[in-house]
C-alpha cells in the first residue's frame, strides 16, 4: 500500500504524452485495506457514482421499480433507444411524462442514436440526458408519497432531505458540503472511504432487503444503467457480482457480492484513465479474467490505428 497517487500514463508512439495522478481504495471481503494510493479519505465528489445510493433512498421510500426499470433509475444512460422509451415507461407508471423532468435537455451520448436523432431533424430533449432515469424514478416517488413534483430537486425537498439520510447512513458520515450535480440534482460530498462502505453494505445485505433489490437489479442489468458497450457494462459482465458505476470527472465505484469493493478518483477528472486505474484495483482484491486484461490498457490513435495506449505505470 502506498499513500503516494496511482500514475496512469498516456503514451503516443512510445512517448509519455500525458499523465493522470490517481486516487485508489480498494478493500477485501472483511474490509481491510488491500490498496491504497492518495488521500482517500479527503471529502471528493462521487456525481453519478452515488445513483445506487439515491435509488436505495427511493426504493425505503415507496418506489416500486424492479428490475431493468429499478436498473435505469440508477443509471448514467448512453441515450440508446431501450433507454428512452424506459424512461418514458417510469414516467407514463407515475401518470406523468417529460414534460415534467427538470434535467437539462440533451442528445444522446450514443453516437448511432444521436446521429439518427439529428438525421430526422429532431433536437435535444430532457429523456435523452444521460441522467433522466434517475430523475423519472424521483418523480414516481414523489407521486408515491403526494409530495411536490414541480420542487423535486430543492435540497429542502423530503426526497432530497431522505437521500441525504440514506447517503449519511450507509457512507457512516456526516455529509460535511454539499452541491448541485450536472444534471441539476443535489449533490453531496463524502470520502472515498465513505463510498466504498456504502457500496458494501447494498451488495452485502441480506437478499429481499431494499438494498439488495437496488444491487440485484443493478447487476442483472448492467446495459440499463450504462449503455450496451460501455466500460462499467463491460467490467460488470466480466466479473459476475460486481456493481460498478462511474460518475463525471472521473470518479468510480464498485463493489462485489463477498464484500471486495473500492474507489477509483482521476485527480485531474480525466475520464480516460479511470478503467485502467480501476482493473489495478480489481487485480489488486484477486480479479481476473481476459477482459479485465483487455480493459487494462485504452488504445491510443494515430491516423485511426493504434500508436499507443493509456496504462497504469
Amino acid at each position: 500500500m502506498s499513500a503516494e497517487s496511482l500514475f496512469v500514463d498516456v503514451v503516443r508512439s512510445g512517448f509519455v504524452e500525458s499523465v493522470h495522478r490517481a486516487r485508489v481504495l480498494a478493500v477485501a471481503a472483511d474490509g481491510s485495506l488491500v490498496r491504497v494510493h492518495g488521500a482517500v479519505d479527503a471529502l471528493a465528489s462521487p456525481r453519478s457514482s452515488v445513483k445506487p445510493l439515491q435509488a436505495l433512498a427511493m426504493v425505503r421510500a415507496g418506489l416500486g421499480l424492479t428490475g431493468e426499470a429499478l436498473a435505469l433509475a440508477c443509471a448514467s444512460h448512453w441515450g440508446e433507444p431501450f433507454h428512452a422509451e424506459g424512461v418514458r415507461g417510469i414516467l407514463a407508471g407515475a401518470g406523468l411524462d417529460e414534460s415534467a423532468l427538470r434535467c437539462p435537455e440533451d442528445l444522446p451520448l450514443d453516437v448511432t442514436t444521436r446521429d439518427g436523432i439529428l438525421r430526422s431533424g429532431n433536437g435535444p430533449a430532457r429523456v435523452h440526458m444521460n441522467c433522466s432515469g434517475k430523475h423519472a424514478a424521483m418523480l414516481a416517488t414523489c407521486v408515491v408519497n403526494g409530495w411536490p413534483t414541480e420542487s423535486y430537486l430543492d435540497q429542502v425537498h423530503p426526497l432530497q432531505r431522505a437521500v441525504r439520510a440514506t447517503i449519511e447512513e450507509l457512507t457512516g458520515e456526516r455529509i460535511a458540503a454539499g452541491g448541485v450535480d450536472g444534471c441539476g440534482a443535489p449533490l453531496f460530498f463524502v470520502s472515498m472511504l465513505g463510498v466504498t462502505r456504502g457500496f458494501r453494505a447494498m451488495v452485502t445485505a441480506e437478499p429481499g432487503t431494499p438494498e439488495r433489490r437496488v444491487a440485484d437489479a443493478f447487476r442483472a442489468h448492467p446495459e440499463w444503467t450504462s449503455g450496451t458497450g460501455r466500460p462499467e457494462a463491460r467490467l460488470m459482465r466480466a466479473v459476475p457480482g460486481l456493481m460498478v458505476k462511474g460518475g463525471a470527472d472521473a470518479f468510480l465505484a464498485f463493489a462485489h457480492t463477498d464484500g471486495r469493493a473500492g474507489t477509483v478518483k482521476i485527480e485531474d477528472g480525466g475520464q480516460r484513465a479511470v478503467v485502467p486505474a480501476t482493473v489495478t484495483a480489481l487485480t489488486a482484491l484477486g480479479f481476473e479474467g481476459p477482459e479485465l486484461d483487455e480493459l487494462a490498457t485504452v488504445s491510443v490513435l494515430g491516423g485511426g490505428r493504434p500508436v499507443g495506449e493509456i496504462r497504469v505505470r
